[in-house]
């Protein structure tokens, strides 16, 4: 760990903390085998189908625990908002990119849920979740999204988990998000094990490429 978040009267806003103290673990996941095929349109339609299914397990229980959690924990409720909540979106894309429905058996999602699950011991723990996954779909998901369209000549269908009609300008809510991350009451120790969870959910979502890429060569479009 860095000295900046050891030192215990590092005065850092957590939401810096939570992006440098992650950023290696964050550029290994972008730069996953998996993720890299996707973006240059050499993923076929099952491969990204089993992408969305992995995913649909994480959110399931991102919001289910998200929904608990800040009613009653106030780390939680200054990050959790239903606008940005993606099942309903997962589902719709499902519709088109798997009409005949479909599951998957994922050591790595299920390893996923069971940290999400965990959270609920406290709320920093979750806020450490909620924001990889939804800071991270407005912002490079975005790219994603557009990419996807492209490829496969969507007219924009099939990419719903991408768009988010109450959130038309991501990036003044993304800074509104930091500023509530920053506003709360944390001691360093708090601070630490925030960007710690960070770290490890990004690597959960690194195992989730990493079992996708394991697919690679009957996902080549």
């Amino acid at each position: 760990m860095s000295a900046l978040l050891v030192d215990e009267t590092s005065a850092a806003p957590l939401s810096a903390l939570m992006r440098e103290g992650s950023r290696i673990q964050h550029t290994a996941a972008e730069n996953s085998s998996f993720m890299e095929e996707l973006l240059a349109g050499r993923v076929n339609e099952q491969g990204y189908a089993d992408y969305l299914l992995r995913l649909r397990k994480v959110y399931v229980a991102l919001e289910s625990v998200g929904r608990d959690l800040a009613a009653t924990d106030p780390v939680a409720a200054a990050v959790h908002d239903a606008a940005l909540e993606r099942l309903a979106a997962i589902d719709a894309d499902l519709a088109v990119w798997a009409p005949d429905g479909g599951a998957v058996e994922s050591a790595a999602a299920d390893a996923y849920v069971a940290r999400i699950e965990a959270t609920r011991a406290w709320g920093g723990l979750y806020a450490a979740h909620h924001y990889t996954r939804y800071l991270g779909d407005l912002s490079g998901g975005q790219a994603i999204g557009r990419l996807l369209d492209r490829f496969f000549e969507l007219d924009g269908e099939g990419v719903a988990f991408y768009e988010f009609a109450e959130i038309p300008k991501p990036k003044p809510y993304k800074d509104g998000y930091r500023a509530r991350l920053d506003a709360l009451d944390l001691g360093p120790a708090e601070k630490i094990r925030i960007v710690e969870e960070v770290q490890v959910a990004f690597g959960l979502n690194q195992a989730l490429f990493e079992e996708l890429g394991a697919n690679l060569d009957t996902y080549r479009r």
